[in-house]
């Protein structure tokens, strides 16, 4: 299915152009990377929004299929060496905390959970779409607190409806605040979580699984 022929409401609000945003690198080639402390969240969040406010953008943005350095940070992603996940299954829009987010669809409240712990989503919401015969699920990661209780499974949601906000850290995750936005065709068991990152040795079927979603949400 081709997903960029499907009308979407901008998920933040207002379309993603060049200019309110800048791509962002988290890979062994941006070198600047050495330099920062990750395990420092506030360190980490000085050097992601200093990029943004010298571009003088509203939001950074990217890192699907992303081979990152950042998961280094965290025991989340850092098992065994053959099963560690770095590769980035979804597109990261890097905002302010409390920034709203907009269903890009019409859909259904799929499932939703607070999936604790340092470099984690921290709240989390997934929703499901039904699009002719398929259903495509969309993940939204490292929310606010606040977001949950906004949350009911089976209620409807309109395209273009304020379904959440942006979390700040340390409760979304220990993260930089940003939107992790992910598209999903098979969620499995999975319910409230699923994962975000992947193994190169599992890259085949994630990449299948969970398609491109700057072509839904239109980030030009």
């Amino acid at each position: 299915m081709n997903l960029s022929t499907i009308l979407a409401f901008p998920i933040m609000g207002e379309v993603l152009r060049p200019e309110n945003t800048l791509p962002l690198d988290f890979t062994e080639a941006n070198q600047a990377l050495a330099e920062v402390n990750l395990s420092d969240t506030a360190e980490f969040n000085a050097f992601v929004f200093g990029q943004m406010q010298t571009a003088e953008k509203k939001y950074g943005v990217g890192g699907y299929l992303e081979k990152r350095a950042i998961y280094r940070r965290s025991e989340v992603f850092a098992t065994e060496s053959s099963n560690f996940r770095n590769i980035h299954l979804g597109v990261d829009i890097w905002a302010a905390g409390g920034s709203p987010v907009y269903a890009p669809l019409a859909g259904k409240i799929h499932s939703f959970q607070d999936n604790v712990g340092f470099g984690n989503y921290g709240p989390t919401l997934i929703l499901s779409h039904q699009l002719g015969e398929k259903t495509l699920y969309s993940l939204y990661g490292h929310l606010s607190s606040a977001s949950l209780s906004l949350f009911e499974v089976g209620r409807e949601v309109s395209a273009g409806e304020r379904i959440c906000e942006i979390g700040p850290f340390p409760e979304n995750g220990d993260w930089p605040p940003h939107l992790h936005f992910q598209l999903i065709w098979d969620m499995g068991d999975f319910w409230g979580d699923y994962p975000g990152v992947a193994a190169e040795k599992d890259l085949a079927y994630y990449r299948e699984n969970c398609p491109d979603p700057a072509p839904l949400i239109g980030i030009l």
